[in-house]
């Protein structure tokens, strides 16, 4: 059959008239090598650096060196469906991951897909966000002032946390880093009543680098237990799961926090631990050749956490007011503080909580060393009340270690020695604290009172967790009233003190009797 020209010109424009679908320009690159979940990609010249490429199989990589004649990539999935001289594409966009409110109450991956078997997320392209982000300017952010109540005695009254501050938890194994930050989310729910879509309630993020399934699991099943779950998010990259996916996944949890920050609310995000991240990171970049620098580790291990950790603001109210605090744990060995990693993120963060084996084991728990911990957001995130209250609380525990250390040599103690030394072992015993059950602030106060003014100087020692205990839930019971206004003015008077010395001395006789 003869064709004319003006027919398949008729033809071709109805068709090209007609066309529905959308035109999608990618880079064909050809794999090099493959192997230890790392690749190498030779023909995508116009690559973007973090851009996901496509593999094809269903698994996806990301490109993070960039060099002359080729593309190193690590993997996102296994990488025996991949092949040498395989096919890949440039997808055009860096990695990204899902956030919003829709998170909250889930278990997530690194790349924010659900692996809690509750069924997928429900996201649409719009709530897609970078997990690398630009850290706030100075001007866009402003002073840490508001509090964020852990719930612990010994770190409300001693090294408060702000919201926006980064403040580092520090110390071996099985001292009790984790059920910190535990204690930490229950007391959240005091915030906004656990209800994630109100305002108030700050959104806690939980980001497992390297740690085992059970202990992810274990962690889920407290928060669940307490009723945190629904406001919390855990981003779970256990020892299992690729290098690569454990060191993005502080930088996935960051961008779930960054959505909510600005849209005015207030974050806590805790990555446990930096240290795995660390290890992770250097298992990666050696992989991809990358040179490593000082001793045994890449030089880029700060900029991997100051990048990571400058992203945690309190942001200025022309931002909306938003707030994400970080709590970044770092596991030392035998107490070794001055050790490369933990030297790095002391330097980047504002403060860190020293947890020390030997008080752990001396059942001083929380192992809070309030020698070596410390705040420098100080007193201006602490409520009025606490302020007053706690004020000296740090310098009257540290003459009493001094005392205790000299009274450890028998000689005869004046007066004012004893005393100093009863009250001190009497304030030692009010912080010690039980795991998973935080105190509420006003609570916090009216004991660390009892204990300060000399009220429990009396008591004996092996009875005063449980005078603490009948105290408290006298007041609750009988004087609500008193507990109200450290609550909501959140401020001291002389008045109130009045009030609660009559109800402690007469609580004391009654409790002594």
């Amino acid at each position: 059959m003869d064709l004319k020209p003006s027919e398949v010109a008729t033809v071709l424009k109805e068709e090209i008239e007609g066309f529905q679908g959308k035109m999608q320009k990618s880079s064909v690159g050809t794999v090099l090598t493959v192997g230890d979940g790392t690749a190498r990609v030779h023909g995508l010249d116009d690559c973007m650096m973090s851009e996901l490429l496509d593999f094809g199989n269903g698994v996806f990589g990301v490109a993070l060196n960039l060099e002359e004649d080729n593309v190193g990539a690590v993997l996102l999935g296994s990488d025996t469906k991949i092949q040498e001289g395989g096919t890949v594409r440039t997808t055009g966009r860096v990695i990204s991951v899902p956030t919003g409110l829709q998170m909250c109450g889930r278990v997530v991956d690194a790349l924010g897909r659900a692996v809690d078997g509750k069924g997928a997320i429900q996201s649409s392209e719009s709530d897609l966000r970078p997990i690398e982000g630009r850290s706030p300017s100075v001007p866009e952010r402003q002073p840490v002032r508001q509090p964020l109540q852990t719930g612990i005695k010994a770190i409300d009254s001693m090294i408060p946390i702000g919201r926006g501050q980064r403040e580092l938890i520090i110390g071996d194994r099985q001292t009790g880093k984790t059920a910190l930050i535990i204690d930490t989310f229950i007391n959240q729910k005091l915030t906004g009543g656990g209800d994630p879509k109100n305002k108030d309630q700050v959104i806690c993020i939980y980001v497992a680098v390297g740690q085992k399934q059970s202990t992810v699991k274990a962690v889920v099943e407290k928060l669940e237990a307490a009723g945190a779950m629904p406001y919390c998010i855990v981003v779970s990259a256990p020892a299992s799961t690729d290098a690569a996916m454990q060191f993005l996944s502080c930088a996935c949890g960051a961008s779930m926090g960054e959505r909510l920050r600005d849209e005015g609310r207030h974050v806590v995000i805790a990555y446990d631990d930096l240290y795995k991240q660390a290890l992770a990171y250097r298992q990666t970049m050696l992989l991809l050749r990358r040179p490593p620098g000082r001793e045994a580790f890449p030089g880029d291990v700060f900029n991997l956490h100051s990048k990571l950790l400058e992203r945690a603001a309190k942001m200025s109210d022309a931002k909306g007011g938003g707030s994400m605090t970080a709590l970044p744990v770092v596991e030392t060995q035998e107490g070794d503080v001055s050790a490369y990693i933990p030297t790095n993120v002391i330097s980047i963060t504002d403060g860190q909580i020293f947890l020390e084996s030997s008080l752990f084991n001396a059942g001083q728990r929380p192992a809070v060393n309030a020698g070596i911990s410390v705040s420098r957001v100080g007193g201006s995130a602490q409520t009025p009340a606490m302020k007053k209250i706690a004020g000296g609380l740090r310098i009257q525990l540290a003459q009493f270690r001094e005392l205790a250390a000299f009274a450890q040599f028998g000689s005869d103690l004046d007066k004012g020695t004893q005393q100093a030394i009863t009250r001190g072992q009497r304030m030692v015993e009010l912080l010690k604290q039980a795991q998973y059950q935080p105190v509420p602030v006003e609570e916090q106060v009216a004991i660390l009172y009892a204990g300060s003014s000399g009220a429990l100087d009396t008591v004996p020692l092996n009875r005063v967790a449980a005078f603490e205990k009948g105290y408290i839930a006298h007041l609750r019971a009988n004087h609500p009233a008193m507990l109200e206004p450290l609550r909501t003015a959140q401020k001291w008077t002389d008045d109130l003190a009045k009030k609660f010395d009559d109800v402690c001395t007469a609580f004391r006789k009654e409790f002594l009797a």
